[in-house]
C-alpha cells in the first residue's frame, strides 16, 4: 500500500499502532489534535480536528486505508461527544468515500452493546444496546459504516474493543485485549482481501471471554494472549461481588452503571502505559 492514515495517533492505543502501521505502507500519516512526538521512519504527522471535514479530506486524500481511533475515549455529555465522536465519524467516512479509500478500520467498542447481561454470551450479530452516549456514538459509526458499504461500496471493519489495558480487575479477566493482539487484529483488518461491512470483538484469547467472534473468523484474527495468567492475583483482591450492580452484571462494566454524561473511565483505574518512541 502507498498510504495508511491513523487518527487518534496521540492516544494510548494509537501509540502502539504507529510503528507496526508504518511498516505496512510506503507512507503512514498520523493525525490528532495533540502532537505525537518523535516520528517513525515513513511517518508524517498532521494536526487536524476530526470535526473539520476539509481537514479530514486533506489528511485522507491519497490513502488506501484509514485506521480510525480518534475520539473522546470516555462517556461525556452528548454536546461534548457530538463533534469528535459523531460528526468526526461522518467526516472520516465521507472524506474516505470522496477520495476513493478502500476501507475504514474503526475502533468501535463493547459499549455499543454494553447493556446486555454479562452472563449472556453475545455474538457480533446482536442488536445494538448502548450503555452511554459514548456507546451510542459507536452504534452510529457502525450503522454509518454499514450504510456506506451498502450504498457506496466503502468497506469497513468495526472492532468492538472490550478493554485494552492492564489487567487489574475481575472484569478484565474476560475483557482484556493485549497490545500484541490489538496489533494483530488491526493488521488482519487491513490485509484481508475483502471484508465488506464487518464487526469483530477486540478481545484476547481469554478463558473467560464473554463474546463470540465466530462470524468474524474469515478475518483470520487468532489472538494469542490469555488474561487467566493474572487471575490468582486479581481475584485475591476482589471485593464481594454485588449482583444488583449493573457495572458488574452488564457487558459494559462501569459504563453500564454511571449516569449518562458522567465518566465511566474514572472508576476503572486504567494504567497510562502509553508507548514512547
Amino acid at each position: 500500500m502507498k498510504k495508511i492514515v491513523l487518527t487518534g495517533a496521540a492516544g494510548r492505543l494509537g501509540s502502539y499502532l504507529r510503528e507496526p502501521l508504518s511498516k505496512l505502507a510506503d507512507e503512514l500519516v498520523t493525525t490528532d489534535i495533540i502532537d505525537v512526538g518523535t516520528l517513525y521512519e515513513g511517518e508524517t504527522f498532521i494536526n487536524a480536528d476530526l470535526a473539520d471535514l476539509a481537514a479530514m479530506e486533506a489528511v485522507i486524500k491519497g490513502a488506501d486505508m484509514v485506521v480510525h481511533f480518534g475520539a473522546i475515549g470516555d462517556e461525556a455529555p452528548f454536546e461534548d461527544l457530538l463533534g469528535p465522536n459523531f460528526i468526526g465519524a461522518y467526516n472520516v467516512w465521507e472524506a474516505a468515500y470522496r477520495h476513493g479509500v478502500k476501507r475504514v478500520v474503526y475502533a468501535s467498542s463493547i459499549h455499543a452493546v454494553g447493556m446486555y447481561p454479562k452472563n449472556q454470551f453475545i455474538g457480533t450479530d446482536v442488536a445494538h444496546r448502548p450503555d452511554t452516549f459514548y456507546g451510542l456514538a459507536k452504534c452510529f459509526a457502525e450503522d454509518l459504516g454499514r450504510m456506506y458499504w451498502e450504498k457506496r461500496g466503502l468497506e469497513s471493519v468495526h472492532m468492538r474493543i472490550l478493554s485494552c489495558a492492564q489487567v487489574n480487575n475481575a472484569r478484565a479477566l474476560g475483557s482484556w485485549l493485549s497490545y500484541d493482539d490489538l496489533i494483530q487484529m488491526v493488521t488482519r483488518a487491513i490485509e484481508t482481501p475483502v471484508t465488506g461491512f464487518s464487526i469483530i470483538y477486540g478481545v484476547s484469547n481469554n478463558d473467560r471471554a464473554p463474546v463470540d467472534n465466530a462470524l468474524a473468523s474469515f478475518l483470520g484474527y487468532r489472538p494469542k494472549d490469555n488474561a487467566e495468567q493474572f487471575a490468582t492475583e486479581v481475584l485475591a483482591d476482589m471485593p464481594e461481588p454485588d449482583p444488583t450492580d449493573p457495572g458488574q452484571m452488564r457487558h459494559g462494566g462501569p459504563f453500564a452503571s454511571v449516569e449518562l454524561g458522567n465518566s465511566g473511565v474514572a472508576s476503572m483505574n486504567i494504567v497510562d502505559d502509553k508507548k514512547t518512541t
